[in-house]
């Protein structure tokens, strides 16, 4: 199943309070970057009066109504005012510069890790319904979104309504009407912005759902790039990613097409107010009511509190581009971890291995897989579990690290059940040899080192050459510090075993799980690697989960599982020498695989 895209609709309040809640630790940072904004715009405003004064005092005298001294006068203090308030200006947008950043990447960092931190204790269940690449996707996407929302509220919506009162103030002082036709422009021009934007509510979530779908399956194309090669397939998939990328194209299209109806209903409604405000600010003029400085400062204001307007409709538009990002990824807190620790809940520590499944119920979605499922094993004995693919056996280990928890029953560590000690802490006490190991792209001492981050070297390199790992690091180049690649890709199916061995070792728990561990290799390496794992075991509670039934055969009880029930047990040479599902299985497979 892929990862759910968003049904439409933007959870405005919800988005905004988690928002806010980031914010709410740099409060006085954005106050201070308000209080840098209102000053600046406050200047723009300043400069005009200015260039009125200059203006009316040329007006003055060209009618003979002052002298030449006083007309220069009147221009050196204009030019140093100006000057003063250019220079101001210029070193409170280099300091509100220095704060934004500080404010954005402040939050975006916070944001990621926090995100981050919830997904990656979220359960199994999680990771198995949503894809790995559009999770990617929208994580990456939040420090754009972070940074074009707290733009928004700096540079669009602050300087806009700190501009709108200080124009409206300031026309009031010489007439009301051109203050009413400038407050009716802006009200009906940020009307129609909104109308349109929200028109866009939709397709820009269509449009971030198509991205999200096209990111997640090139990560699963690419990921399976073997299988494509294998099969001959290229042409199959670059026609499956055409089609896919021919969606992205079209909700793209759809999106960006109500930017037609934007721009031109924008025009429409700047051309008419600017006609108004001209036509009677002209009668005013004619009629000796103001002045023609006061003429040329109305128009210029109007000017410049609409280049505003347009930036904060622009802003509008990443208003809701990031609330469409904000709603993808913050869904995702919403979603708790089903698998939850009771209040307080302690580590376990885990001293002698003694494992005990009591009267176990659980159900996978309707499907019911065990019914007063009971097994106890003894600290120190090795156990196997055998049987048909869909049995339980991987289902057990499952439980056993909590990725489920059971409906019913208890599972006891040294008697004590793992429902009642912190997830982490109990899946940290066992060690687990899986049967395809998943390395990091890093080297194979960081790969081993992974299971102990604290580990000095030399208990590395002990648990290292335990695993028979020193003598493949020999033939490198690099040695220890070779990069293995993404999923260790750059090694054999045998050397990235032998890596989960010394994890295993270095990991040194009490109880250590083989899934499967030998399945995929070949039995030349499968015949090298069961020698280290039979010397990994010795000490342990061991859980072997195996389809061949050859590595079982020392084992101190196989437990054999039909359909969630536990139908035979015993030793291999018990098991083998009366009938019943077990010699069935042995005699099908003669070494092979169960089927």
């Amino acid at each position: 199943m892929g990862t759910r895209p968003i049904d439409g609709k933007i959870d405005f309040g919800y988005n905004l309070r988690l928002y806010f809640s980031f914010l709410k630790k740099y409060k006085w940072l954005a106050i201070i970057l308000l209080a840098i904004i209102l000053v600046v715009e406050g200047s723009y405003i300043f400069e005009r009066y200015l260039f009125k004064r200059i203006v009316d005092s040329g007006t003055d005298f060209a009618a003979g109504k002052i002298a030449m001294e006083a007309l220069a006068s009147a221009l050196i203090l204009v030019g140093i005012l100006y000057g003063i308030s250019a220079l101001s200006r210029a070193a409170l947008k280099f300091l509100s510069l220095t704060y934004v950043n500080k404010l954005e990447t402040e939050m975006m960092f916070d944001m990621k890790r926090s995100f981050f931190d919830h997904l990656i204790y979220l359960d199994h269940g999680f990771f198995t319904t949503h894809k790995t690449g559009s999770i990617i996707s929208r994580l990456i996407r939040i420090g754009r979104a972070v940074e074009r929302m707290t733009d928004v509220f700096i540079f669009n919506a602050a300087p806009m309504l700190l501009q709108f009162f200080i124009v409206i103030f300031s026309l009031l002082a010489f007439s009301w009407i051109p203050a009413l036709i400038t407050g009716i422009m802006a009200a009906v021009f940020l009307s129609y912005s909104l109308i349109i934007q929200r028109a866009q509510e939709k397709p820009s979530i269509e449009q971030n759902n198509a991205e999200d779908v096209e990111k997640a399956n090139i990560a699963d194309m690419l990921t399976n790039i073997d299988s494509i090669k294998y099969f001959g397939k290229e042409e199959n998939v670059k026609a499956r990613y055409k089609k896919l990328s021919q969606i992205s194209k079209e909700k793209l299209l759809t999106f960006w097409n109500y930017f037609r109806w934007m721009d031109a209903g924008q025009a429409l409604i700047l051309s008419s107010s600017v006609v108004l405000l001209v036509y009677f600010s002209v009668l005013d003029f004619m009629a000796g009511r103001i002045t023609l400085g006061t003429l040329v400062f109305i128009y210029s204001v109007n000017g410049a509190l609409v280049g505003n307007l347009f930036g904060f409709v622009n802003g509008i538009r990443n208003f809701y581009a990031s609330m469409a990002d904000f709603e993808t990824l913050f869904r995702y807190a919403k979603v708790k971890n089903e698998i939850k620790d009771i209040p307080n809940a302690p580590d376990l520590k885990i001293k002698t291995g003694e494992l005990e499944l009591r009267n176990v119920s659980f159900r996978y979605g309707k499907r019911s897989i065990f019914r007063n499922l009971s097994l106890k094993i003894p600290s120190n004995k090795k156990i196997a579990l055998v049987g048909h693919s869909g049995s339980g056996k991987t289902t057990i280990v499952k439980l056993l690290y909590r990725f489920y928890d059971v409906e019913s029953g208890e599972i006891l560590i040294d008697g004590k059940n793992i429902k009642d000690f912190r997830q982490e802490s109990v899946r940290s006490e066992m060690a687990i040899v899986p049967q395809e190991c998943l390395l990091f792209d890093d080297t194979i001492y960081n790969n081993v080192a992974f299971s102990k981050p604290d580990a000095e070297r030399g208990e590395v390199w002990r648990a290292i050459k335990f695993a028979q790992l020193d003598k493949i690091i020999d033939s490198f180049p690099q040695k220890e510090k070779t990069i293995v690649g993404e999923r260790g890709v750059r090694l054999s199916g045998g050397e990235k075993q032998r890596v989960s061995i010394a994890r295993a070792i270095l990991a040194n728990r009490k109880i250590l799980v083989l899934d499967e561990a030998t399945s995929s290799l070949d039995s030349q390496t499968e015949h090298e690697i069961q020698k280290d794992l039979q010397k990994l075991m010795e000490g342990r509670t061991s859980i072997i989960i195996a389809h061949r039934l050859s590595t079982i055969m020392q084992a101190d009880r196989i437990i054999v599982l039909e359909k969630g029930k536990i139908v035979q047990q015993g030793t291999h040479s018990q098991l083998i020498a009366r009938e019943g599902t077990y010699k069935k299985l042995w005699g099908l497979q003669k070494g092979g695989y169960i089927k």
